[in-house]
């Protein structure tokens, strides 16, 4: 097919459907997310067969194991996409809801309206459990949407897409509603995120050179985020026990995400007892240490050995098993460390001291600041928002895992426009690795 000739069809058809369900009522778009949970349910031999076709051709190609991670539709996998659409479908439907309403001196009344986008492109890579996360936050919040999955999970895509077509059907909406692209052409991206004819908002949901390509040549406003490089600070006043949970969970629970810690940062006072225990854990998961030279000094008086951490390693985004390791004099040298490497994504504090905490949360400029809790809790579904878009590390409009409410603005009488997230804050003790969902 010629791609961009299939991009102006769908749309076409995304316009058109967003009118209608942009006045859909909260009834008809629950429906239609329970319709297509039963539909997965019911299509789960099919796409898992059809996630097997996927996943023979990643290792063909070459693809590394934790792309190979992100790709895979098992039994867990898919039930947390049938969860997720459950939790979606349960949360207040954003739209319609008016705030600040009062009266001007004119006499009128003055409020915000909560309204949908109109039409949302989607642009990701391996995770095909995103297909109907996207699909779902967009048809609670009003909206119709694009997806473009990347070329190595064409054939899930196009599995769950035939899933979503069949419960907007059942529940008497439009099926353009929630279109996927048909073609792994990167012609197709190319069109998409320039026919603001068409579409409204581009999210896009991968690695740092999908989204820096969108970012530079999209002629539509887009929502991103570029790197996960999430850190952890044990401040001298934190609980070891908890802090070894937190630390441990939050870079071994799995290492592909976005949200999994990637430099752990320790305050000098406690380093020595503190790296003494978590580092045989570590050691223990096969987790690659580097380090600062006080860290492998420390580290080596247990038995293990850490390589030399070079400048490059505080900027990167492992997405593996591979953890840098710095001791910091205090926590002004652990937020001196952030705002130099960190990519504004979460960021969390393991401490009893109730100043510093709240010092961290201040002046810590992330979509998701913690503490006493794991990153891995940075999370649409752990934040109660149901499935997620993505986490969005941009100041303007959606700021940290967006949801249904970040799928839609504000409208006042000035079509003004609207901040729908500041920072999600998490104040939560850690739980053991099993709990944080994956």
């Amino acid at each position: 097919m010629n791609p961009i000739e299939h991009i102006e069809e769908l749309g076409r058809n995304a316009r058109s459907a967003s009118r209608v369900l942009a006045r859909a009522s909260t009834r008809a778009k629950n429906d239609a997310l329970l319709a297509i949970a039963e539909a997965i349910r019911n299509a789960q031999d099919d796409l898992q067969t059809a996630n097997a076709t996927d996943l023979a051709e990643g290792r063909t190609n070459g693809l590394d194991a934790a792309f190979l991670d992100r790709l895979t539709l098992n039994d867990k996998a898919i039930t947390a996409m049938v969860d997720g659409l459950a939790q979606v479908a349960a949360l207040p439907d954003p739209i319609g809801e008016i705030t600040d309403l009062r009266p001007q001196p004119s006499g009128i009344r003055v409020g915000r309206m909560r309204v949908p986008l109109g039409v949302i492109g989607i642009i990701y890579e391996a995770r095909p459990n995103v297909t109907i996360d996207a699909a779902a936050l967009c048809l609670k919040s009003g909206n119709a949407t694009i997806l473009r999955g990347g070329r190595e999970a064409i054939h899930s895509n196009t599995a769950l897409a035939q899933c979503i077509s069949a419960g907007l059907i059942a529940a008497g909406l439009p099926a353009h509603g929630v279109q996927v692209v048909q073609t792994t052409d990167r012609t197709a991206v190319g069109a998409l995120i320039t026919s603001p004819q068409w579409v409204d908002v581009i999210v896009p949901r991968g690695g740092k050179s999908l989204i820096e390509r969108i970012t530079r040549e999209a002629r539509v406003p887009v929502i991103k985020h570029l790197d996960g490089i999430c850190h952890v600070y044990v401040d001298k006043a934190a609980d070891l026990d908890m802090a070894v949970q937190i630390a441990f969970n939050a870079k071994t629970q799995r290492y592909a995400p976005c949200n999994t810690m990637e430099t752990l940062l320790v305050a000098r006072e406690i380093a020595g007892a503190f790296l003494a225990r978590i580092g045989p854990l570590y050691l223990e998961k096969g987790v690659e240490l580097r380090g600062c030279e006080e860290t492998r000094t420390i580290l080596q008086k247990v038995g293990i050995t850490a390589i030399a951490a070079t400048e490059d390693d505080w900027r990167t985004e492992y997405l593996a098993p591979i953890l840098s390791i710095r001791v910091v004099e205090d926590i002004d040298a652990a937020m001196d460390h952030i705002r130099t490497y960190g990519s504004s994504h979460t960021d969390s504090i393991v401490t009893n001291h109730h100043p510093r905490a709240m010092r961290f949360l201040r002046e810590v400029d992330s979509a998701s600041v913690m503490v006493n809790a794991s990153t891995r809790f940075a999370d649409g579904f752990e934040y109660g928002l149901g499935a997620e878009i993505g986490i969005s590390t941009d100041r303007l409009h959606a700021r940290g895992p967006v949801g249904s409410s970040g799928a839609s603005c504000t409208a006042s009488t000035s079509n003004g426009a609207c901040f729908s997230w500041a920072r999600a804050i998490a104040r939560e003790r850690a739980r053991s690795a099993d709990s944080v969902r994956s």
